[in-house]
């Protein structure tokens, strides 16, 4: 297990540092502290070893033609209506980046911010932290957050954890865009997921509040199946499947099989729901090369987004994502690929 750090570039006046993590059974994981984005993520396959994630191999493409690529989003993840909430009588207005609404905590939100960095050998780990100040994009409360990042062996653990001084919500999801195979596209990934509802949207893609099920159509994965339907058309995905309640933690909520059997990705989490998303709304051609010069475009990646409810904050039967310093936001998953 070893750890080492560079300079990455810089955003804002701070620098931007890289830091690789590599594991005894040979896995990389290449982690910047810029919206603590996984950058890269190589595991070993027969012959050498294969990168599994989209990425840049330089900084200023992170700025310029991103879309959220191994991000850590928030302060709130996914969208808020009409960027605005209510919260104990008060209305908030937030920074709205999308439709009038707010995307993954807006235009600076946490996966756009330099964050603090430490790295820990002993457990071959990083723990990144970030003071979220008052007002931020609109949002109540200072908040210290903190996301710690170890690799073990082929596992990668995500700890995210945040303590506001006041009632605020919290909701954070690793946006990390996958790709097992050496293809273009993620189609023929074959994905096993356990949730048997989805949220409905409208379409700006907020949730109405319905909780609608998935038996029999496309985006019932209980049984598994690839990103294509029967006569080969894709599947489009962008949506919160609803995890079964009753499911043990100890199992993984996804199984991913790549298209040549090299790689399966597993993911457990302690979140109720996951966001499906395989690069639909991506344009036919980021206008800047990924990692190796590889060109991204359309279903270029596959996004297993561990999360609260959607739309929590305007449907009030959903689980809260309202957290206090008494009751401080934590969350955890692994991500085991080989």
């Amino acid at each position: 297990m070893s750890i080492k750090s560079r300079n990455f570039g810089e955003a804002g006046g701070k620098r931007v540092d890289a830091f690789t993590l590599t594991s005894d059974t040979g896995v990389e994981v290449d982690i910047i502290n810029y919206g603590v984005v996984v950058r890269n993520w190589k595991v070993p396959v027969t012959g050498g070893s294969r990168g599994v994630v989209l990425g840049f191999d330089d900084f200023p493409s992170y700025l310029s033609h991103s879309p959220h690529f191994g991000a850590l989003a928030g302060r709130v993840a996914n969208r808020i209506a009409g960027a605005r909430f209510t919260l104990d009588g008060k209305t908030y207005d937030l920074t709205a980046n999308e439709h009038g609404n707010i995307l993954h905590g807006g235009p600076e939100g946490l996966g756009l911010l330099v964050w603090s960095a430490e790295p820990d050998s002993a457990a071959n780990a990083v723990r990144f932290t970030h003071f979220s100040p008052d007002g931020a994009m609109g949002f109540p409360g200072n908040v210290f957050f903190t996301a710690t990042y170890t690799l073990e062996g082929n596992t990668l653990r995500l700890e995210l954890a945040g303590l506001p001084d006041r009632r605020t919500p919290i909701s954070l999801v690793q946006h990390q865009y996958f790709n097992l195979g050496t293809g273009f596209d993620v189609l023929d990934h074959h994905l096993t997921i356990n949730a048997s509802a989805r949220s409905e949207v409208d379409g700006h893609l907020i949730p109405t509040g319905a909780i609608l099920p998935v038996k029999g159509g496309d985006y019932d994965f209980r049984e598994g199946h690839t990103l294509r339907r029967a006569d080969g058309s894709p599947i489009d995905c962008d949506l919160n499947l609803v995890l079964d309640t009753s499911r043990d933690l100890a199992e993984p909520l996804a199984v991913v099989r790549g298209p040549d059997g090299e790689l399966t990705l597993k993911l457990w989490s302690d979140r109720p729901a996951v966001q499906l998303y395989n690069s639909v709304n991506m344009p036919a051609e980021l206008p800047a090369p990924g990692l190796g010069g590889k060109r991204y475009g359309k279903y270029a990646g596959l996004c297993l987004e561990d999360q609260m409810y959607p739309g929590a904050l305007h449907q009030p039967h959903f689980p809260s994502i309202i957290h206090s310093p008494e009751d401080p936001y934590y969350h955890w998953c692994e991500i085991e690929i080989g």
